[in-house]
């Protein structure tokens, strides 16, 4: 399946039914689903109801409702069910349409939707556009299909900021590495002066690993000692003005 240009949208709809079902559709004050999928037509989101439908479906296969889904393309479509679940797994329906209406609201300027000020949700809402937890993600539950990984055990370093995400011990070797994303078949990326400074100090034990057509149907691409394989140029970022508030007096 080609990549809808509203692909975001459309499988957090599309997982929304497969998931809460008619619960979903109420939260938008629709009775039907055939009503919900009108709606969705009347704001853009496709040209067809048939469309939402078929993304529904896509996820139907992953969740215990009535309807068996497209159980033939079997896990091919549980990347983006994974990354969902990552983010959103544990959010009530109620949540969970507030993270919809909200992405309405902000990327397709659909108004009157009811919703009021929450920070927690908008805070969440805000996460899902980190290419690189999506990447990390599907590194984490795809890693031991890289060669070098197969039989390593794996150490999440992502909290200690230290150059690299994963330190991963083999039989043989220790390697620190380094995941990007990139949601289209090629494209290009960056390096912190952390993560390049570790690729210069421990060049053999550093891998570089991208998760190429994120998007769509995501690939892993491993690059062992990268600096050597690749170019990159150094470029000063110019700092924001932050805004910051001082305590006025102490606590006690």
């Amino acid at each position: 399946m080609a990549k809808h240009k509203n692909y975001e949208i459309l499988n957090l709809i599309g997982y929304a039914l497969a998931k809460f079902d008619n619960d979903f559709i109420k939260e938008f004050g629709f009775s039907t689903k055939n009503a919900f999928f009108e709606y969705c037509v009347q704001i853009g989101l496709a040209d067809t109801t048939g469309v939402i439908k078929n993304r529904m479906d896509l996820f139907d296969y992953f969740f215990p409702n009535k309807r068996k889904g497209w159980w033939q393309k079997g896990d091919a479509y549980i990347h983006r069910k994974l990354w969902i679940d990552s983010l959103f797994e544990n959010e009530s329906v109620k949540g969970f349409s507030y993270i919809v209406k909200l992405f309405l609201q902000e990327q397709y300027g659909v108004k009157d939707l009811g919703i009021t000020p929450n920070a927690y949700l908008k805070t969440r809402y805000k996460s899902m556009q980190e290419t690189g937890l999506e990447a990390e993600l599907y590194f984490l539950n795809h890693y031991k299909n890289i060669k070098i990984f197969s039989c390593g055990h794996l150490k999440d370093m992502r909290l200690f900021g230290d150059g690299y995400d994963f330190y991963i011990q083999t039989n043989k070797q220790a390697f620190l590495v380094e995941v990007k994303g990139i949601r289209e078949k090629q494209g290009t990326l960056r390096l912190t002066q952390k993560e390049y400074e570790q690729a210069q100090t421990y060049s053999h034990d550093y891998v570089l690993v991208v998760v190429l057509n994120l998007s769509e149907k995501p690939h892993l691409l491993s690059i062992a000692n990268p600096l050597k394989h690749l170019e990159f140029k150094a470029c000063k970022r110019k700092q924001k003005s932050i805004l910051e508030y001082h305590l006025i007096g102490q606590i006690k």
